[in-house]
């Protein structure tokens, strides 16, 4: 390894040397410089609520490959030449949500919401992984993380209406006698929910 590495989060490039520890992980690094929507729990790669979506050398093709990774897990001088995407570089306030974003919000998958940035960045590193995936990858996709509240039903369920072969069907199916009256009871009790969901789902980045 030399004086420094170079790692590459949410399009920006940092340029790391002495300063940090050889014990920095990389997800203590992204909420010291980037943004908390990164979040830590366990620090040891069981809860999944620090997952972020990481480009990487392939050394088998001489390509890339993407990839959802624990950021606990992840020694940042591991990182470089990476390209790493948080919740905040996935979509925001301030430049527009990501459709995965968007559809957990809309199927009310969300409640203390401190897992749902880490299970919106799982769905997009399928996503990346496979251009096309099953309700079955989802599931086993989502195996590591943990949600207290949800019981998982509702974030499987936003999660699978984005499979490409199934979405235009289910989507109908559940527009037509499920979300509406959901939507319509929450919204009437709490007029500001959907943008407080997405709040939740993605702060804005720190200065």
């Amino acid at each position: 390894m030399g004086d420094s590495i170079q790692v590459t989060i949410n399009g920006k490039l940092y340029v790391v040397g002495a300063e940090e520890s050889i014990s920095t992980r990389l997800v203590t690094f992204i909420r010291d410089k980037v943004g908390t929507g990164t979040h830590i729990t366990c620090y040891q790669g069981g809860c999944g609520a620090c997952t972020v979506v990481a480009t990487a050398p392939d050394a088998a093709t001489g390509g890339t490959k993407t990839f959802s990774i624990n950021s606990c897990l992840a020694s940042l001088y591991n990182c470089d030449g990476w390209s790493i995407t948080t919740i905040e570089g996935l979509g925001n306030r301030e430049d527009g949500y990501h459709v995965i974003q968007e559809r957990l919000a809309e199927y009310y998958g969300t409640q203390c919401g401190y897992c749902s940035p880490a299970m919106v960045m799982n769905m997009y590193g399928l996503t990346q992984e496979k251009g096309t995936w099953t309700d079955d990858d989802v599931e086993k996709h989502l195996d590591g993380h943990i949600c207290r509240c949800t019981g998982y039903r509702p974030i499987l369920a936003a999660f699978k209406s984005i499979t490409p072969a199934d979405i235009e069907v289910k989507y109908r199916l559940l527009s037509a006698h499920i979300i509406p009256h959901t939507r319509s009871l929450l919204l009437h009790i709490f007029p500001h929910t959907r943008s407080l969901i997405l709040h939740i789902l993605s702060p804005i980045q720190d200065p």
